[in-house]
């Protein structure tokens, strides 16, 4: 004996009936709206800030070392490691013999930079580490750690670019974020720079020298190199320490080495080699501020570059970590979208194969009742009509007037028809419409359709043979689109065939079908009156009474072979409309029926397995799809061009593979995927668009009103495919 469902529980503050109900203030439709947009600013906010913050350098750490460019002063080409081009005549500085400055280009880095300043300080010997800005706004405690241990700090510019290709105006940009990066980290600005890729004065070329006058006009005193241990190629801790010694006994350097940048392992090892060996031999190690004869190149900001650097610093810091939650909600959607495809292409497959296409026992064949809702349907209800009487199973049929003022009853009646019933009553909404034509209905089996759909003659008994098997309550048919002509039609036609057909096979084997579709379904009377009939709760009656019949214990199947061309938004306003209802009303159906989660028996497998599969494939895929778009665009930008098209294209492969499968399936042509990847990058948009707004309807307790749909009546039957086109 099957048990009736408890009374349905209504979802606080969603509950949305006919037409009649009043939308909500104007305050909330704005919140609706103001939302979404500061989600979207926010994440592309954050995006720009990481990427423009961690995009790596290209090329490697080491120096340029072309031939230098007639013209350049002698005094520079021929001089010291240290220049200062502040000054109308430019001058440079030598290292003092027996004298060592220890540099370190890249850095701040969170491994290695306090490896090697560890060494230092156990030496006591001080190190000038050039920083990027990159770094220090990523890790600023370790900077803080370098200047608190007695270091002198650099700049290295922000993003380690060669200054030499830059225009005057990025030059001064990347020094002003590099300035900004050590006010908020360690409230200090630097006059000492390095240009990223430089190496002695003697490779100078005219573009680097150009750059040079131009920084000594901003105030930059120039650290140029003795010896390159040319330590980021990785040769060993020995032939560091032997690169990193005088190449002349007794003479004075300016080493360059790096602390950041990739394994610096073999750096630190040579360090605990060099600086003992130096000093046994009367070496000692400083500072470029000395071998300048100052204090310091460093001094402290005012009170407003600092909070400024802080809040530069504080972005990033946001940014970096909302990106570590984007990159594990990449990871999460990816997973998602491809397990999806795994999961619907295999049972789709075994659906195919192994799935009866009639239930046993002998075939259904009795009268069967179509019940037809119409309101204003004076365009479609002929054409629906007639392909109902065209059928080949034994119908009567009833259309239920809701409250038409457009002739659409007159329309009906004119076309006399046998067996069509013509029931007028006042504009009540499609539930009471349904209901209505329920109560007429003179068999125990219904057929529902909306008044835009038109049937196939085999369509009605396809659609019931599964009522052979008496623990089926109701059956879903294959709804196609119908007007499938320009580019919005066929998205939507690539969208029934690969998304809703193929997810009814993987819900029709799991047995948890959670809708059967308005435009083609099929019902036992009494599983119906078991489940409470239609209701008016919820903006998705069809979904609402599916998840009704599954919680009194009733069997849904799918019936892929009863085929309906519905007619579908032939613009983009009425496909929001429409899509936007669909969205709240599945989540207002899904909230009502939440409590299957704990029942037992059939209600319970439904609520345990198919109310979770909706939510995580119908809502939250969709939520977080979104990502992948925007990940694509970061990585374009900020990122590998050439890696990023891979990986999208790969997405798009798979997305390619479900759909030929599936209209491989459904018996569609192929042509029309031509356009899938333009309904990946602008239909998908829209839906995620529309989901969005939906959530946050739901969240904010929005009575959204029902809202018709504008019909053009041109649902035509696709004529049969040839075997060249199979």
């Amino acid at each position: 004996m099957r048990r009736r469902p408890d009374r349905p529980v209504r979802p606080p503050r969603t509950r949305t009936g006919p037409r009649h109900h009043r939308a909500s203030p104007r305050p909330r439709h704005r919140f609706r709206i103001v939302v979404p947009l500061a989600v979207l600013a926010f994440v592309v906010s954050v995006l720009l800030t990481e990427g423009y913050t961690t995009r790596t350098f290209s090329g490697d750490q080491e120096g340029r070392t072309g031939q230098p460019a007639t013209g350049l002063p002698r005094e520079v080409t021929g001089g010291g490691p240290v220049v200062d081009t502040t000054r109308d005549r430019p001058s440079t500085y030598r290292v003092p013999d027996r004298t060592v400055v220890l540099s370190f280009d890249d850095g701040p880095d969170p491994v290695w930079t306090p490896r090697i300043r560890a060494v230092l300080d156990r030496h006591g010997t001080p190190g000038t580490f050039f920083v990027t800005g990159q770094q220090a706004v990523r890790h600023p405690g370790i900077l803080r750690d370098v200047i608190r241990s007695g270091h002198e700090i650099g700049v290295h510019t922000f993003s380690h670019r060669d200054l030499s290709t830059q225009s005057a105006s990025d030059v001064d940009r990347e020094l002003a974020l590099t300035q900004l990066a050590l006010a908020g980290a360690a409230g200090i600005n630097s006059s000492l720079l390095r240009m990223p890729y430089s190496s002695t004065t003697a490779a100078l070329d005219r573009a680097d020298w150009s750059v040079a006058r131009h920084l000594g006009g901003k105030g930059y005193i120039l650290a140029f190199i003795d010896q390159d241990t040319k330590d980021w190629q990785r040769p060993g801790a020995r032939a560091i320490a032997e690169a990193a010694t005088p190449s002349a006994p007794g003479r004075g350097a300016v080493v360059l080495m790096h602390d950041a940048g990739g394994d610096r392992s073999q750096t630190a090892a040579a360090l605990d080699d060099l600086i003992p060996r130096l000093q046994a031999q009367g070496y000692r190690f400083t500072t470029l501020a000395d071998v300048l004869g100052t204090d310091s190149l460093t001094s402290p900001v005012d009170t407003a570059t600092l909070w400024k650097g802080r809040v530069f610093v504080a972005a990033v810091t946001v940014s970096g970590t909302a990106m570590s939650v984007i990159g594990v909600l990449l990871l999460v959607v990816g997973s998602l979208v491809l397990g999806r495809c795994a999961l619907l292409l295999l049972l789709a497959r075994h659906h195919a194969r192994r799935r009866p296409r009639h239930a046993p026992g002998p075939p259904v064949t009795r009268p069967v009742s179509v019940v037809v809702p119409a309101h204003n349907e004076s365009l479609c209800i002929a054409k629906t009509l007639r392909s109902l009487a065209a059928g080949d199973h034994p119908v009567e049929i009833v259309v239920v007037d809701d409250g038409s003022d457009d002739g659409t009853a007159d329309i009906a009646e004119s076309l006399g028809l046998q067996a069509v019933t013509v029931v007028r009553q006042p504009n009540g909404g499609k539930a009471s419409a349904l209901n209505t034509g329920v109560r007429r209905a003179s068999h125990d089996l219904v057929v529902m359709l909306d008044a835009d759909t038109v049937f196939a003659p085999s369509t009605v008994r396809r659609l019931v043979q599964p009522f052979a098997d008496p623990a089926v309550g109701a059956t879903a048919g294959n709804a196609k689109v119908g007007n499938r002509r320009g580019l919005l039609g066929r998205w939507q036609h690539i969208e029934y065939v690969m998304g809703f057909n193929l997810d009814r096979r993987m819900y029709d084997l799991l047995r948890c079908l959670p809708t059967v579709p308005g435009a083609v379904g099929a019902f036992r009377v009494t599983a119906l009156r078991d489940a409470g009939t239609m209701s008016g709760d919820t903006l998705a009656e069809d979904t609402d009474i599916t998840m009704a019949l599954h919680r009194a214990g009733w069997e849904i199947r799918y019936a892929e072979d009863a085929l309906a061309w519905t007619e579908v938004p032939a613009s983009l306003r009425q496909l929001w409309i429409q899509r936007y209802r669909w969205s709240y009303g599945t989540m207002q159906a899904a909230w009502k029926h939440r409590h299957a989660l704990v029942e037992r028996g059939h209600a319970g497998h439904f609520g345990r397995l198919g109310l979770p599969l909706l939510t995580v494939f119908q809502i939250l895929t969709p939520l977080l799809a979104p990502l992948i778009d925007l990940l694509t665009v970061y990585g374009l930008v900020f990122g590998n061009p050439l890696t990023t098209m891979l990986a999208w294209t790969g997405v798009l492969a798979v997305q390619t593979v479900c759909a030929a499968y599936a209209f491989r399936l459904d018996g569609e042509s192929l042509r029309p995927l031509w356009a899938l990847p333009l309904q990946q990058i602008v239909y998908r948009q829209l839906m995620y668009l529309v989901l969005v707004q939906a959530c946050l309807t739901a969240v904010n307790g929005y009575r959204l009103p029902w809202q018709r749909l504008k019909r053009s009546g041109d649902v035509v039957l696709p004529p049969p495919l040839t075997a060249r086109e199979r």
